[in-house]
């Protein structure tokens, strides 16, 4: 098997690891992968805004700051910019996240209720339109997310409640519904594997399974046909978070280990 991604950057302001500590240091959990598998989501978007939406995004965004994005911009989710230790930076009136908005320079992490084969969202209600067996968020910012900025999605339970042939209603836009300068969906994040729309007809992918998850449990959880790029063997491995950045989740970004709580056993 490859591993997938191209591999962090050390960051220049943090101390790598002795030896000793290395040896030391427990394996990845299921959860601090995901939180990489996250961060991999910013790779090479310079100097853009990022929107991570949940515990898990909102440390993948933070440790790519820390290590192979230091241009990302990061705020505190109401109106002002924010460093690496939460303070602010500078303010972000509301004209200005406007501008942001509309303009493709914002790459938002969303959760999804219902996704499809082709990155239609939903997080407005489940069942007929007319009479739902389940009222939820409805549709929010997902519509003019989708349309006006790259968008990825975390979804930290993957079933086949979530992973639907058709979505009972589109609230975040996908591939089959939208085109524009904009619109992208670089990648899904899921407890099981990293998906992505890399395909011709920009149907979802299984891009990568995470360490111990094969490709029938990801199928087996999926409500519809994934592309696979070759044999199932050949399907790389979501790369494992390094030890600079299991110190950075473990030590300064989640001491308190919230991320296991998010991504629990199966």
């Amino acid at each position: 098997m490859t591993t997938a991604d191209t591999g962090p950057a050390t960051p220049a302001a943090e101390a790598t690891p002795s030896v000793e500590s290395v040896e030391a240091t427990p394996p990845a959990t299921r959860a601090e992968v995901c939180v990489v598998a996250c961060a991999e989501a910013w790779r090479g978007d310079g100097e853009i805004l990022a929107s991570p939406m949940g515990l898990v995004p909102a440390l993948g965004a933070r440790l790519a700051r820390r290590t192979f994005a230091p241009e990302l911009l990061l705020t505190d989710g109401e109106a002002l910019l924010v460093g690496l230790d939460g303070r602010p930076e500078g303010w972000l009136p509301y004209r200005r996240h406007l501008a942001l908005v509309t303009g493709g320079r914002r790459h938002v992490m969303m959760g999804a209720s219902q996704i499809d084969r082709y990155g239609n969202q939903n997080i407005s209600c489940v069942g007929d339109w007319h009479r739902p067996t389940r009222q939820l968020l409805g549709v929010r910012g997902a519509p003019v997310n989708t349309l006006n900025n790259p968008v990825s999605y975390w979804i930290p339970r993957h079933s086949l409640r979530v992973f639907v042939e058709r979505v009972d209603m589109i609230s975040g836009v996908g591939y089959d519904h939208a085109t524009g300068p904009y619109h992208r969906l670089p990648r899904v994040v899921t407890d099981l594997a990293v998906l992505d729309f890399a395909t011709p007809d920009h149907r979802m992918r299984l891009a990568s399974t995470h360490p111990g998850v094969t490709v029938a449990e990801v199928r087996a959880a999926t409500g519809f046909g994934l592309a696979v790029d070759g044999p199932d063997e050949e399907v790389p491995v979501t790369r494992a978070p390094d030890p600079v950045e299991l110190r950075l989740i473990r030590e300064v970004l989640d001491p308190g280990g919230r991320r296991e709580r998010e991504v629990g056993p199966r």
